[in-house]
């Protein structure tokens, strides 16, 4: 068992917003955890969570978007639409329930970049 003796005043570390932001960047990148993430950088899982929070209130961290209705334009009526799934269609269904789906090529960073944001929104 490892005992750390701290000898005179403990001080709080402080970090910048830019470097917040890399260190949340680097959660799920090849498959890192939170926890990966944290001892790599030897703060706590509470510090990431607790960064994305309030770099999310503050609009520096992609967030739950609100929606937004759009008005379109065009000859037919919703009842005149039939979707239909082109060839070469991902659905990518992740743990929250939520579903990707992917028309055409995606780049792996992208599309793990992608998941990232829809997870943490």
């Amino acid at each position: 068992m490892r005992h750390e003796v701290i000898i005179g005043v403990e001080r709080r570390r402080s970090w910048s917003d830019e470097r917040k932001l890399s260190i949340l960047s680097e959660v799920g990148v090849g498959g890192a955890t939170v926890a990966d993430v944290a001892r790599r950088h030897d703060i706590t899982r509470q510090h990431i969570y607790q960064w994305r929070r309030q770099l999310r209130d503050r609009g520096l961290w992609p967030g739950v978007a609100s929606t937004t209705f759009l008005a379109l334009e065009g000859p037919g009526t919703v009842s005149d639409v039939t979707p239909l799934a082109p060839a070469g269609t991902v659905e990518v269904v992740l743990a929250s329930g939520r579903v990707l789906r992917i028309t055409g090529g995606i780049a792996d960073a992208d599309l793990m970049r992608l998941v990232r944001v829809v997870e943490a929104a």
